[in-house]
């Protein structure tokens, strides 16, 4: 079965340093991410690899639930958060680019931006043909609903590093 992957990327009026902030605060993510509704540490401090995570979220009228864990770290300018939910092995990447010229305080004056991207990559741990199957008919779907949650989270992440 062929992976399926999605990047997204957002400009934000605020410094890498501050967006990085916003997205290693695995407590805090649940006041700043609209979709989440329920964070609870499971392992690690802060944030490093081996950090783990429940995360519930609220999707297409109901709530899912599953455990993240933090698999890679490029200090400041990437992370890799791992998870395996129906019969889905994924992965999620942001990565941090200083960006020059963005907007400063009083919308005036230049200051450092960023861009973050975040890419979704996932694919099918031992599928049945069955699921095979079913993975042909719901890709389609699956995918937009990814990318309206995807788009959802940039745009709260830069809402919240664009107000620190």
């Amino acid at each position: 079965m062929s992976d399926l992957a999605l990047t997204l990327e957002r400009s934000i009026d605020a410094s890498t340093d501050a967006v990085w902030r916003v997205i290693t605060d695995v407590e805090g993510s649940e006041a700043v991410l609209s979709g989440v509704s329920r964070i609870e540490r499971l392992a690690g401090m802060g944030w490093s690899i081996g950090t783990r995570w429940r995360e519930t979220r609220k999707a297409m009228g109901g709530e899912s639930t599953e455990e993240m864990e933090v698999v890679g770290i490029d200090e400041g300018r990437s992370t890799m958060i791992a998870a395996e939910a129906h019969g889905l092995a994924y992965r999620t990447e942001f990565t941090l680019e200083p960006l020059a010229g963005g907007k400063g305080a009083g919308g005036t004056a230049e200051s450092e931006g960023t861009l973050l991207r975040m890419r979704f990559s996932g694919s099918y741990v031992s599928p049945s043909w069955l699921q095979r199957a079913m993975a042909k008919l719901t890709s389609g779907i699956g995918m937009s609903v990814t990318r309206k949650m995807m788009q959802q989270d940039l745009d709260d992440i830069a809402a919240a590093a664009e107000r620190a």
